[in-house]
């Protein structure tokens, strides 16, 4: 009941007028799909005389592979020529369109080179938790509870005595509990203290320093934090050191380098003084040792503190440290 040759002539005309990709898959589904005049064909095989049946299969084979000859010929020709259509639209042989790279904040790069300058002075570095006790925070730095000195941090306290770490001191508790002297570290890391304004962010960045052995004197502080100093600005930038007080070191100093502004002249940048200050310092009070368990009569050594983001603001000529936490793209992109 089928007519195979009205099925092939219809066949061929249709897909002789296709012309795009959707209407050809549009012919393929239609004549060659599952519920297609080929497959419809294939169903009535079984219900013809035994003696037919190979010469109706075979003649529907062969319309289906001329169907699907002409398919494949079809596609290729509407392949290329949307290739030719967008070749006219735009030449692909141009360079395509670059995305920006991104780079370092500028904290980073200022926390790696200092990092950098430090190991180059022999030390190594360690780190240690953000959330601390009590205990190494304050007490093992000789800051006992009810001092006056706990006054000089705005802490910010947690549950069961816990708290955000106010400096990156405790790590030097940390680290000389596991080891013995002689020892050289620096602790960079954040820090945390309920202040905000220009100069002061509830989250900062530090580096601290500390080196222990015997025999370890002020005038090896001294040394080791003029040589970084004029290392990080400059060797022409004079340096110098003011008796200052911290609960965990004696003698203490306030360091200060000279300011880049007005070469020690006086200016709005250093509030006329010549001076600005980088870094607390001083040697390692005895007291700490004892906690440490090192003999202070046997050892002695210095330690060191100072804010990344302050080092960051004197060498970019920066004037508040909130610029660093804004993710201003117009800020950033200067880096």
């Amino acid at each position: 009941m089928i007519d195979l040759n009205e099925i092939r002539e219809k066949a061929l005309k249709a897909v002789a007028d296709v012309d795009s990709l959707q209407k050809l898959e549009e012919f393929r589904i239609l004549y060659l799909g599952k519920k297609g005049p080929i497959s419809e064909a294939m169903k009535e095989i079984p219900s013809l005389p035994q003696s037919e049946r190979p010469l109706f299969g075979q003649e529907v084979n062969k319309i289906k592979k001329e169907l699907e000859e002409k398919l494949n010929e079809k596609k290729i020709g509407l392949d290329s020529s949307s290739k030719k259509e967008v070749k006219a639209d735009f030449d692909i042989t141009l360079p395509g369109k670059k995305f920006p790279r991104g780079k370092k904040h500028p904290i980073t790069t200022t926390m790696e080179e200092l990092v950098s300058i430090f190991k180059r002075l022999g030390f190594s570095v360690a780190t240690g938790p953000d959330v601390e006790t009590e205990y190494y925070n304050f007490e093992a730095l000789n800051i006992p509870a009810h001092h006056p000195s706990r006054d000089m941090w705005s802490t910010f306290w947690l549950e069961n005595g816990m708290l955000l770490r106010t400096h990156t001191s405790p790590v030097q508790i940390r680290t000389m509990e596991k080891e013995k002297p002689p020892l050289a570290y620096i602790i960079p890391g954040r820090v945390y203290r309920r202040d905000a304004d220009a100069t002061h962010s509830p989250v900062f960045h530090q580096l601290e320093g500390l080196m222990v052995d015997t025999e370890m004197t002020f005038s090896d502080l001294k040394g080791i934090l003029s040589t970084f100093l004029r290392a990080v600005f400059g060797n022409e930038r004079k340096v110098r050191f003011r008796p200052s007080y911290f609960p965990f070191t004696e003698p203490s100093a306030e360091v200060d380098v000279e300011c880049f502004v007005c070469k020690g002249k006086g200016c709005r940048l250093c509030s006329s003084s010549g001076w600005l200050e980088i870094l607390g310092s001083g040697m390692i009070d005895p007291n700490v040792f004892k906690y440490v368990g090192y003999d202070p009569e046997k050892y002695s050594g210095f330690a060191f503190g100072l804010g990344i983001e302050r080092i960051a603001m004197l060498k970019h000529g920066i004037d508040d440290i909130r610029l660093f936490y804004e993710n201003d793209m117009r800020f950033l992109a200067q880096f």
